[in-house]
């Protein structure tokens, strides 16, 4: 395999573990734990692995020998880091015993259900040490949730020999984990299934999860992509630049750029939802900073939107859910019809109220929401222009502003979206370490007999010998929401919280950014040099630890 000169050079770094994670491991068990909403609900789905203690790994003075074989899954969009949870959980199955064998399963949950699978040797996982996405086994979206899938793998399993299965993913990706884990336990057929939490948007974090990987590498692939257009922003002084970024369910990267970056304007859908803030409530405010800089002759500037704005706006909120169970319930009827048809057909089965949110949106907006969901149930908001919506909204308004002598200034316009940028950068050094360990961690947490449990790495803002390596259960972090017209058990999604530091942080200072031009130029990420510049964690995370 042909290895770029970075790649060469990455490949000789060594990942960091936890003291804990160095030598001889024991587990120290902590009290039960329930779910953190509906709990009579989530123990009635979850009764095999359901209030399990919470796991905390701790140096010990007996060295394990396990023999096991283990499955490997890559489920849902690629992170920075993927590579090195494997890398870690390869050197630890092995360290455990050299004639454990590690299989990955290709492309996603789907190569389980079809037997897809490749043994993963010391000469190919080496290939992949320090590199980004996701392609030494692939990844895919197939959600395991019926029983004939589960039944599917099992016969691969015990083909293979396989104690345990690993499942690398998202929120939903380790909801399915933990159904699996409970059917598997409820069957009695020994197969433990172990999550590892994986999402650049940094949505699935709480208090046992202190940032999901790939967040760390995604946000300063980004910031450095805005610092670069603000330089240029701020050298040509022509252009206001509208940004879309990654951050479907949480505004979590859009606020970790503005923290790094310091734009004119960052919209956080979080603070939209809780204000009840409309469509035209948004325009308003753009347009007002736009205003007050071209009044003091800056024509000129950088706005960052969080993809998932759109489904936050208290109004479009509402449309969006009464959609979701239209299309469920009545899809069959509705999917044939033509674009003008469905249309109609949507109008007429509306309430009245979203019917007329509906009516109002741009004709392609409309379309998009209209349109079938992904897996998950969600609309598909990366393929709405929300960027683009909102500057044409904001040029009418300013038109018709400069028509009645309130604008005097010159509004230009340029269109981004950071998307797959920063989902297969070579990870950060604190990504490469966090991944690393959480691998480690799942292959202890295989070795003393977990199943149902997520793999987790705390204390990440200490140095990495004092970070605390250990497990959760699933099951603690659920609870039931409304999925494709239905209640199901899914992770609770951690969504900015308005009173937390890094938005306080980030409100204290975005009048004087919109105003004034105090820009940041974060450039790229450093691998060699000095500890707080290669090693430094994200401004969110460490203002999380203050």
């Amino acid at each position: 395999m042909e290895k770029s000169v970075l790649q060469q050079a990455r490949a000789a770094y060594k990942p960091k573990l936890p003291k804990a994670l160095q030598g001889n491991v024991k587990v120290k068990e902590g009290a039960p734990t329930q779910s953190v909403d509906n709990q009579e609900d989530i123990k009635a789905l979850f009764p095999n692995t359901y209030g399990m203690p919470l796991v905390e790994f701790v140096p010990g003075d007996e060295a394990l020998d396990k023999r096991f074989n283990v499955g490997i899954i890559l489920s849902g969009g690629q992170a920075p880091g993927g590579h090195n949870v494997i890398c870690g959980l390869f050197d630890t199955v092995k360290k455990l015993n050299p004639d454990n064998k590690l299989y990955g399963f290709l492309m996603g949950p789907g190569g389980l259900v079809s037997h897809a699978y490749m043994e993963i040797t010391a000469d190919y996982v080496d290939n992949y040490r320090n590199t980004g996405g996701f392609d030494m086994i692939g990844s895919g979206r197939t959600k395991l949730e019926e029983v004939d899938q589960f039944e599917k793998g099992i016969e691969i399993i015990r083909e293979l020999h396989i104690q345990a299965i690993v499942i690398i993913g998202g929120d939903d990706s380790n909801t399915n984990a933990c159904v699996l884990a409970e059917y598997y336990a409820a069957k009695n057929y020994g197969v433990q299934v172990i999550g590892c939490p994986k999402t650049i948007d940094g949505d699935l974090k709480n208090e046992q999860i202190e940032t999901s990987f790939g967040f760390d590498t995604a946000t300063k692939t980004y910031a450095e992509l805005i610092g670069n257009i603000e330089r240029d922003c701020n050298s040509a002084r022509k252009y206001w630049h509208f940004i879309k970024l990654m951050g479907r369910s949480a505004s979590h990267i859009a606020l970790e750029c503005a923290l790094q970056c310091q734009p004119n304007i960052c919209l956080i859908s979080e603070e939209v939802e809780a204000k009840d803030l409309t469509l035209n409530d948004i325009v308003e405010q753009i347009c007002n900073a736009v205003a007050a800089r071209a009044a003091l002759g800056k024509n000129f500037g950088v706005v960052l939107v969080p993809e998932g704005l759109i489904e936050f706006i208290p109004a479009i909120g509402r449309l969006i859910s009464e959609l979701n169970d239209l299309l469920a319930n009545h899809g069959e009827e509705y999917k044939d019809l033509e674009p003008a048809a469905q249309r109609a057909y949507i109008l007429a089965h509306l309430s009245k109220e979203n019917a007329e949110t509906f009516d109002t949106l741009p004709e392609a907006v409309a379309h998009q929401l209209s349109l079938d969901r992904d897996p998950h149930g969600n609309v598909q908001v990366s393929l709405i222009e929300t960027e683009k919506l909102l500057s044409d909204m904001c040029e009418a308004k300013l038109n018709k502003w400069a028509k009645e002598g309130k604008f005097t200034g010159k509004f230009a316009t340029l269109h981004h979206f950071f998307g797959y940028e920063g989902r297969c950068a070579a990870p950060s050094n604190f990504d490469a370490d966090y991944c690393y360990a959480l691998g480690a961690s799942a292959a202890q947490l295989i070795a003393n007999g977990k199943t149902g449990y997520m793999a987790i790495v705390k204390n990440t803002t200490a140095p990495n010998d004092e970070w605390k390596a250990g497990g959760v259960p699933i099951t603690m972090m659920m609870n039931m929401e409304r999925r494709n017209g239905k209640m199901k058990p899914v992770i609770r999604k951690a969504l900015v919280e308005l009173e937390g530091n890094p938005f306080k942080t980030f409100a204290a200072q975005r009048d004087k950014w919109a105003l004034e031009t105090c820009y940041l130029y974060p450039g790229p990420i450093q691998y060699w040099g000095p500890s707080e510049v290669c090693d430094k964690t994200t401004i969110t995370l460490a203002l999380e630890h203050e």
